[in-house]
């Protein structure tokens, strides 16, 4: 009796890729006070993005524009490139999921890196790929590996994060654009820009609107603090983009969400200033990591990964114990990432938490996990 699943399906794990602060804060029985594991913006959204929302709560009754017609446009007008380049949908997870039902029949090759954001990795076996993972090279994901492998198995489409998370590495654009031209032919480059807003000049990649062999993903997510929102775009060439209309959910972003976007985006002097903040916030974090004897990785994202100096095993006693002291954080799940957490930059309240939660969970960590 019951749902007769598919076979692919029936076939899969049970995989939950991250369990979040409201279920581990209910498995506790009681809340975090610093919340640095997401990498949500602590700083909040531009007020005329709260504004706006306010103003469309009243029309909640009706559906979103299925078209996001002035938000692609007001995008498009951002980065220099028509309507027809701009795809909005539920976030980044939403846009590669369907990606991967676009490009990924059961048996074809996809190509990442080992201990590279998991999330695409699910949709990837939602959909019967076969996922071929190559290391990366040190902190830094391996554009060079990543293109050779994808040329030895014969991928559809190669995933990397630049700047990459969990690690919060980056590479300059010139070395993305260089691995675009040498992407196999027949193989399409997912290029997630999550963090791009908030990295050194230079390192977002100078892309043709037209180049059929990228397709590059943004988000409000991380910069412009509408992670609640679930809102984020692709940039690509147009046929690409009109053939998402085949599979998205049409009525996916909603009233609400499209106002609050649309206003975030007209606020680039709130950027600026979460981009300050972010940019002190790293810096504050490193120090109070060093302090304590860890190595705080450089980072070209909202958050700061740090070397705890052992295994795995340690890191993650290392979370444990700073979530039984009220601060969430969090760590990369593959070796030898593994032996670093990576915490969320937050507001002086929250790294003052963090830091006095340190000192504890490192010794109690290290007393359970003796070198």
């Amino acid at each position: 009796m019951g749902p007769r699943y598919t076979d692919l399906v029936a076939g899969l794990p049970s995989s939950v890729p991250f369990v979040g602060p409201e279920a581990q804060e209910r498995a506790r029985g009681a809340g975090f006070a610093a919340r640095l594991g997401a990498n949500e913006s602590r700083f909040g959204p531009s007020p005329r993005a709260v504004a706006a929302m306010a103003g469309a709560a009243a029309e909640a009754w009706m559906y979103g524009d299925p078209e996001a017609f002035e938000l692609r446009g007001a995008i498009a007008a951002h980065h220099g490139v028509t309507r027809a380049n701009v795809l909005v949908g539920e976030g980044i997870d939403g846009i590669l999921g369907n990606l991967v039902r676009l490009l990924i029949a059961p048996g074809d090759a996809v190509v990442t890196s080992d201990g590279a954001y998991p999330t695409f990795n699910f949709h990837v076996a939602g959909f019967g790929g076969v996922l071929h993972k190559v290391p990366y090279a040190g902190n830094h994901e391996d554009p060079a590996a990543l293109v050779a492998k994808a040329a030895e198995v014969g991928a559809k489409l190669v995933y990397i994060a630049n700047p990459d998370n969990p690690m919060g590495s980056w590479h300059g654009g010139a070395a993305i654009a260089a691995m675009i031209e040498a992407m196999p032919d027949g193989c399409l480059l997912a290029l997630d820009e999550a963090y791009v807003e908030l990295a050194p000049e230079g390192t977002a990649a100078e892309v043709a609107a037209d180049d059929p062999r990228v397709i590059r993903l943004r988000t409000f997510s991380k910069g412009h603090g509408l992670a609640g929102l679930r809102v984020g775009y692709a940039l690509a060439a147009p046929g690409l983009i009109a053939a998402f209309d085949k599979v998205r959910n049409h009525f996916g972003m909603g009233r609400v969400a499209q106002a609050g976007a649309l206003a975030a985006l007209q606020d680039q002097s709130w950027l600026d200033e979460v981009r300050g903040k972010v940019a002190a916030g790293r810096d504050a974090l490193a120090a109070i990591g060093r302090a304590q004897g860890l190595v705080p990785l450089q980072s070209a994202t909202n958050f700061v990964t740090m070397d705890c100096g052992g295994d795995g095993a340690l890191a993650r006693a290392v979370v444990q114990a700073l979530g039984k002291r009220g601060v969430f954080v969090r760590m990369p799940f593959v070796a030898p990432h593994d032996r670093c957490i990576r915490v969320s930059c937050g507001t002086e309240a929250d790294l003052a938490l963090f830091a006095a939660a340190l000192p504890e969970a490192l010794a109690e960590a290290r007393a359970l996990t003796p070198l």
